[in-house]
């Protein structure tokens, strides 16, 4: 007998996948929900559960892009699949990519979603660099402030260790190493 397989991605811990496994829940046998960004080289969830996929099985996805990078991963994947004997379902969009409207559909859909990820990322990207162009300080703030250099510089210019300053300053000697090296506040 056919089972149907979800599976669902989030990026982070912080997101939230109730709005999938809500899509997927009443379509699916078992669910697999994997954190983890989609630029990852390595998907664990992912792979055991194609892996464990047998023929006749179906693999559920709500959408392209909480599943694959780019069109061209998943036009491989799908005909990894195929290959296999397993069907594959696209929930959100219900296409089915047995027949050639849907493995057109699937085609273009694949190009829309690596299209808008590339497209965020370089708005991203512009963002950041019109940040620091108007001197925005990006990244984690300091855990070292310039009042804070300014005594361990002394105290190690009176011969104090590196490790010893750290402590006192409740950093690792490395943050402390190297806040002292840029001569700035350390990130």
């Amino acid at each position: 007998m056919a089972r149907k397989i979800g599976y669902l991605r989030v990026s982070t811990v912080d997101q939230n996948p109730d709005r999938q496994v809500d899509g997927l829940r009443d379509l699916c046998d078992e669910l697999h929900v994997e954190t983890l960004s989609a630029v990852s080289r390595r998907r664990p969830v992912y792979e055991a559960v194609t892996a464990a996929l047998r023929a006749g099985d179906i693999f559920v996805i709500w959408d392209l892009d909480r599943a694959y990078r780019s069109a061209k991963d998943a036009l491989g994947e799908l005909d990894a699949l195929q290959q296999r004997g397993i069907h594959f379902h696209i929930a959100k969009l219900s296409i089915d990519t047995t027949t050639p409207t849907g493995r057109f559909l699937y085609t273009v859909m694949g190009g829309l979603a690596e299209f808008e990820r590339l497209t965020l990322s370089q708005r991203t990207r512009e963002g950041l660099l019109a940040a620091r162009r108007r001197g925005s300080r990006l990244g984690r703030p300091p855990k070292l402030d310039d009042h804070q250099l300014r005594l361990a510089r002394e105290r190690l210019s009176r011969g104090e260790t590196i490790t010893a300053l750290a402590r006192t300053f409740g950093v690792a000697p490395w943050t402390m190493t190297r806040a002292l090296r840029r001569g700035e506040s350390c990130r």
